[in-house]
């Protein structure tokens, strides 16, 4: 329709979005000129019609269930165990634990720069699978000297 394209145009939107009162469906007929269209829009019998929303109320519900650990069985995944987190992220997770807590002891005077390279090269060396592995290991020693 040729009031519809132009009414598109006038209200800079989709023909989708406008709106042609069904009952008024004569008088709009008889407008064949912006003008006229323009005093329909006036008029209310043309209207620019809302976007429609597009909710994400599902997507926040998904997601608080995929918090809680649901929906994410085998059947689920798509990339690698390695792909999804990758090993060697954990490592670098562990290793700045393990050199942080370190450089902490070595800060505090807890253990000496002797006991800090030696405990640095065992962390490097996969010796402490985690934070309490290492200051068990260090009590350990610290009680034998």
């Amino acid at each position: 329709k040729l009031q519809k394209r132009l009414a598109a145009d006038i209200k800079k939107c989709g023909r989708n979005r406008i709106w042609l009162d069904p009952n008024e469906a004569n008088e709009i007929s008889m407008a064949n000129s912006r003008f006229n269209i323009r005093k329909l829009i006036k008029d209310g019998l043309i209207i620019r019609k809302a976007v429609k929303m597009h909710s994400r109320s599902r997507v926040r519900k998904n997601l608080e269930a995929k918090r809680k650990g649901r929906h994410t069985g085998i059947g689920k995944r798509r990339g690698t165990k390695e792909a999804r987190l990758p090993s060697k992220v954990i490592w670098m997770r562990r290793q700045r634990v393990l050199r942080r807590l370190l450089r902490k002891y070595r800060q505090q005077k807890k253990i000496d720069k002797h006991l800090y390279h030696f405990f640095y090269r065992h962390a490097k060396g996969n010796a402490y699978k985690n934070k309490r592995v290492l200051v068990e290991a260090i009590h350990k020693m610290k009680a034998e000297q």
